[in-house]
């Protein structure tokens, strides 16, 4: 009889469900663990409009059911747990995975854990997510024209996205809680220079406003230098102050960067073989 091959997928995104349609087509026994956001950050996202075979668009959850669903009928099992780490024989090549219930050891894992936006931490923020409050201007900034928006961050994504909104708002407030930026001089500039682009410094949101369908359609403003406080009507915020890697499950075992990011070696592939 002969032996297939386990292999476990960590992370349940775009990334990680296409390689469990693979590996699945491919007869391997194939074990996608879900983690703490099946679907990833596509599941905060309303409307997808650039994924192609959707030309009516779709919502984010339903494009991550989708892929599941594919994912399951070739023959991938999901579970809805967390990996807590990854242990590994280098000479057997086998790799023993801890998560929320026990122990499962596999012959191959691909880790596609991803990263989650790092929100401003507003207690009961988010219900908001998705209702009028973003991380990710290219995804949710067509549904904005003609309206007002506010970004809050000082780095380079920050100014990235709120120039790509100027496309659609008539106007963009860019939040920042100092007069200091981490942006590099050029896109801090281009900022700048965009017209539809007013610059509130010493300014951070403590509050959120909603209309009665729940949807966020205001903030309060408080003065960082002076601690006084406005109310802001706005028809959405969008947050560019970075992502958090969720690789804390392989710290100091696999390669990563200052941030947390995995490096590879081979191409797709870790220093370790049979982890990609």
């Amino acid at each position: 009889m002969s032996y297939t091959k386990k292999i476990a997928i960590i992370g349940s995104g775009p990334a990680g469900l296409t390689a469990a349609i693979y590996t699945s087509r491919a007869q391997l026994d194939t074990t996608v663990y879900l983690g703490i956001q099946p679907g990833g950050q596509l599941t905060t996202t309303t409307d997808i409009e650039n994924f192609p075979g959707f030309p009516e668009g779709i919502i984010g959850p339903d494009l991550m059911e989708k892929m599941q669903k594919q994912a399951e009928r070739f023959g991938a099992k999901t579970i809805f747990e967390t990996v807590k780490s990854i242990s590994f024989d280098t000479n057997s090549h086998k790799y023993t995975i801890s998560s929320d219930t026990g122990e499962i050891i596999y012959d191959g894992v691909i880790i596609a854990s991803g990263a989650t936006a790092k929100y401003l931490g507003l207690e009961g923020e988010e219900k908001f997510i998705g209702k009028g409050y973003h991380s990710c201007a290219t995804c949710d900034g067509f549904f904005y024209r003609d309206k007002e928006l506010i970004i809050v961050g000082g780095g380079d994504s920050a100014m990235e996205e709120s120039i790509f909104l100027t496309k659609f708002a008539t106007k963009v407030y860019l939040i920042h809680r100092s007069e200091n930026f981490r942006a590099s001089k050029i896109m801090l500039d281009r900022a700048k220079a965009n017209n539809k682009i007013e610059f509130l410094t010493n300014k951070k949101i403590t509050k959120f406003y909603t209309d009665e369908k729940e949807k966020l359609n205001g903030v309060e403003l408080e003065n960082t230098q002076t601690g006084e406080s406005q109310k802001m009507n706005i028809d959405g915020v969008f947050v560019a102050i970075g992502h958090i890697p969720n690789t804390n499950f392989v710290k100091g075992k696999l390669s990563m960067d200052e941030a947390g990011y995995l490096i590879p070696k081979h191409r797709t592939m870790s220093e370790i073989e049979g982890i990609s």
